[in-house]
């Protein structure tokens, strides 16, 4: 035998080629299907455009670059001077760049009204989220803080025109100077966490000028996301009591402002975004509105963002199942393709009735966000489900992507991939249930919108569409209503969020999915028909129609 044949151990196959260079918005039946339910007519040629780019292969191999070499913080530069710069691979700067070009920071606010800017906005979000989810944290951010800084008028004068452009600008420099602006948020302190009340950074009063009144911020912030954004709403302790205010990295007279970064958080995922902690010694500051109405207006930011924790859960467990899928339909074990499995198959359509009633969720939420300021309905879905989605949707991320890393086996769990691997899939899940309100705090905001009065009727009008389809769903329906009414103690409020989360996701299936997929997510999650993990779905289920829905072969 020659040197080479005995070099040659083995001849590479059964391994599943790569999930990339795909149209991520295309492949997606659930997601065109929600969008024809609540924006029918809505244009999707931007949608497959951007399906199309984050699933190229150039994309995904961004993605891969940006989390493989993390931000990195430079405190003081070489002579010795602060500097308190974040430096970021090449690729971060190619996925937010990106982001921004597709609108999905805060054009919604600036568009002309088409009635659908933010579930067109919505599915953006999602299908990016499928390629990198971490560089859409001061995206997002920026598309929260937007409606708040209008508190300020003069504030917001000069910095809409760049907060709604597509062209990103990475430079520090004067927001008059840059193409485009982002902003971040600052709220929780080492001593408080979610109990923003017990902040304790301060403001003083220092006078007033053309952004109206100024204050000087000493203090801390334990988690300041996204540090190299232009701007940030953040809270202090002013004279009147709790305060938002507008805190800009560069001041009007084109100096740095005395925001002082500490280091950056070592998390277990989210890996190309920057958290870091930092402190305010005597930095400048802008009052949006009234002082000690701070909390008001955190809240308002926070259904924001919590709109996108759904809408980004969504989109990745979308991507796991889409990447269990591919996989399965070419890797064989046991004389068959995995996906021909029995077992593998009920797996694989358990998680798609799950991924497609999260996108229905998601989406069903976004289009409130539509529709709120014309509707009284609208309203009161908006304030009863972003806490239900940002609950629900969330809180099955994790268990989601470890079954799907599962149909991948031991190529699963490794940090291996130019596709969005199982494993960064994997480490990112837990981000969306934990920011911005765990899942207590969900429950609790929704405890506050279910002791409405309209509440309860507001949600039997939602599932009305869906009576007499199903007995569980008709069941549980009826029930619900005077759960709501009668709710009383905070003990019961996370199984509350729960089941008006399956209710709302079943009537919704009921609208925008095929029978087989409305029957089996009944009669598993509503009707007992399952186990306590995924792959249990009972006899009846229609495997082979599930299975084709989730993905065109």
């Amino acid at each position: 035998m020659t040197a080479a044949s005995l070099a040659a151990t083995h001849e590479v196959f059964n391994q599943s080629t790569p999930w990339t260079d795909v149209n991520l918005f295309t492949t997606n039946q659930p997601l065109q299907e929600a969008l024809r339910l609540h924006a029918p007519g809505l244009p999707l040629e931007g949608l497959t455009a951007l399906g199309a780019e984050m699933g190229s292969a150039e994309m995904q191999a961004h993605a891969r670059l940006a989390n493989t070499y993390k931000p990195q913080l430079r405190t003081h530069d070489r002579f010795g001077h602060r500097a308190d710069v974040v430096e970021f691979h090449p690729s971060y700067h190619a996925l937010i760049g990106a982001a921004l070009r597709h609108g999905l920071h805060a054009t919604p606010w600036s568009r002309q009204d088409t009635g659908h800017a933010h579930i067109e906005r919505a599915a953006g979000f999602m299908l990016f989220t499928e390629a990198e989810p971490s560089v859409l944290c001061p995206v997002s951010m920026s598309y929260a803080v937007t409606p708040a800084l209008r508190g300020n008028s003069a504030v917001w004068a000069d910095w809409s025109k760049g907060l709604s452009s597509t062209q990103y600008d990475p430079r520090l420099a004067l927001f008059s100077q840059k193409s485009a602006l982002t902003m971040g948020m600052g709220m929780t302190e080492k001593q408080g966490g979610s109990d923003v009340r017990a902040n304790t950074t301060q403001a003083v009063p220092d006078g007033e000028d053309a952004w109206s009144a100024r204050y000087r911020i000493t203090g801390h912030k334990w988690f300041f996301s996204a540090p190299m954004c232009d701007a940030f709403l953040i809270l202090a302790q002013a004279p009147g009591g709790l305060t938002c205010f507008f805190l800009p990295r560069v001041l009007p007279d084109d100096t740095v402002n005395a925001i002082r970064i500490q280091r950056l958080k070592d998390k277990l995922g989210n890996h190309a975004n920057a958290s870091s902690e930092v402190e305010f010694i005597g930095a400048t500051a802008w009052r949006v509105g009234e002082e000690g109405r701070g909390v008001a207006q955190i809240l308002e930011m926070g259904t924001m963002t919590r709109l996108d924790c759904a809408l980004g859960t969504s989109g990745l467990m979308r991507q796991a199942l889409s990447i269990a899928l591919h996989h399965t339909r070419q890797r064989s074990a046991f004389g068959k393709k995995l996906i021909e499995q029995p077992l593998m198959r009920n797996v694989l359509a358990d998680l798609a009735l799950e991924s497609e009633a999260a996108t229905a969720l998601s989406i069903r939420l976004a289009s409130a966000f539509d529709r709120k300021d014309k509707s009284e309905h609208e309203a009161v879905m908006a304030r009863l489900l972003t806490p239900v989605a940002k609950f629900w949707v969330c809180k099955r991320g994790s268990a989601f992507a470890q079954e799907a890393m599962e149909c991948l086996g031991g190529n699963g769990y490794v940090e291996e991939g130019g596709e969005g691997t199982m494993a960064r899939i994997y480490r990112e899940m837990p981000l969306n249930s934990i920011w911005e309100g765990a899942g207590n705090i969900m429950a609790l905001d929704l405890l506050r919108a279910v002791r409405r009065a309209d509440t309860a009727a507001a949600l039997a009008d939602e599932l009305a569409p869906a009576r007499g389809a199903h007995p569980a769903l008709d069941r549980m329906a009826s029930a619900l209503p005077l759960r709501v009414d009668a709710m009383t103690t905070e003990a019961e409020a996370r199984r509350l969020a729960q089941d008006v989360a399956l209710a709302v996701q079943a009537a919704l299936l009921y609208r925008s999915a095929p029978g087989a997929v409305f029957s089996a997510f009944c009669d598993s999650r509503l009707g007992g028909d399952w186990g306590y993990s995924f792959g249990t779905l009972g006899a009846g289920a229609d495997l082979d129609a599930i299975l084709a829905r989730a993905l065109p072969a």
